[in-house]
């Protein structure tokens, strides 16, 4: 078997990647209130053109899916026209991105909902913490169990998105099943109470994933689709009582999908026990048939070393992107890297966030 680094080429799906850094989608909250991406955008992600892959930040499927202020979206015309430029950027400076589908369900807030009203979830479970909304921290509210009859609905919402993705010149899409956003809630135990067919047993709590992933890949192909899970990410309250049970059988059930990646995080390993039982989230590696992306606070010499003993086929860089524009040349050439500048990770301008200085 030769030897695989980070800068050996890859396939996923009909497309070639250069090399196996994926920009990891990162929340920046700098599109518009109307969550239309703009000038902006387009040169932040045309600077990062050169990863292998870009994902973009998580992207709202629909009103209600917002979660965050100056979040982007993809359900209407002003959106696509916004991340239409983004992609010619990308593709003008020789990258591929795919669009990251994203519906927060209970961890929103009614000022951010149509009308005020509450977000929706598989059960009535508030989680613990606080939503950010424009007027500042407030505490997360019960949400609303969706009915069963609503279900169909969201999975059209992933349709339409979808299809608006393509129309706005992605290269692919990912749909964002993790780190305790609408998709995640069912999956885990610990938010997902329900007593019908999405409830339960772990088939019936991924039902609706599945669902999403064949309106998704409708539109797509397969072969243009990744999703993404975080096992054992306790973030915004999430837990199960059987993570690996849950996700093995979880990937499992997508391995019938012949998608274009798993993007598996391993977010959570620095606090054992806290999402559930513990397990290494690279464990799912050995279950999965296709191509495997891990993230989580990984260097160069880890990322290497994890793709050459088989622990993954693509590695997700976040900061490191954020801070250095350039990173693949700068991981190519070992040169130092720009510090990244935390206060300026949500929301502003250009500080910290176009303005990051390229090697030379």
């Amino acid at each position: 078997m030769p030897d695989i680094d980070l800068f050996t080429p890859v396939q996923i799906g009909p497309h070639t990647l250069n090399n196996r850094l994926v920009m990891a989608p990162l929340t920046r909250n700098r599109a518009s209130r109307e969550g239309v991406p703009g000038p902006l955008q387009v040169e932040y992600y045309r600077q990062r053109a050169t990863a292998g892959l870009i994902l973009s930040e998580a992207t709202c499927i629909s009103p209600e899916a917002v979660g965050y202020p100056f979040t982007p979206g993809i359900w209407n015309g002003l959106q696509v026209a916004g991340w239409a430029e983004v992609t010619a950027a990308v593709h003008d400076a020789g990258g591929k991105i795919f669009c990251q589908l994203w519906h927060v369900g209970r961890v929103s807030h009614p000022d951010l909902q149509p009308e005020g009203r509450l977000p929706v979830a598989p059960s009535a479970i508030a989680p613990a913490g606080e939503a950010i909304t424009y007027e500042g921290m407030k505490p997360f509210v019960t949400p609303r169990a969706l009915d069963g009859e609503e279900l169909p609905g969201i999975v059209n919402a992933y349709r339409i998105a979808a299809r608006n993705a393509l129309s706005a010149g992605f290269d692919g899409v990912e749909v964002h099943a993790a780190n305790g956003y609408l998709l995640d809630e069912f999956l885990r135990d610990g938010s997902n109470l329900r007593a019908d067919a999405y409830g339960g047993a772990v088939d019936n709590r991924a039902r609706l994933l599945l669902e999403v992933l064949d309106a998704v890949c409708g539109a797509w192909g397969a072969s243009r689709v990744g999703v993404r899970l975080s096992p054992v990410q306790p973030f915004n309250d999430m837990r199960d009582s059987d993570p690996l049970a849950t996700f093995t059988r979880v990937v499992e059930r997508l391995n019938a999908y012949d998608l274009a990646y798993l993007h598996v995080t391993e977010m959570g390993r620095d606090a054992p026990g806290a999402a559930g039982p513990f397990f290494d989230p690279l464990d799912l590696r050995r279950v999965w048939n296709g191509v495997y992306m891990t993230n989580a606070g990984y260097d160069k010499a880890r990322a290497n070393a994890a793709l050459a003993e088989g622990k993954a086929d693509l590695v997700a860089f976040g900061v490191p992107f954020i801070a250095n524009p350039d990173l693949p040349e700068r991981y190519r050439r070992d040169a130092p890297l720009n510090p990244p500048d935390p206060a300026t990770f949500y929301g502003g301008g250009e500080k910290g966030y176009t303005d990051y200085p390229f090697l030379g």
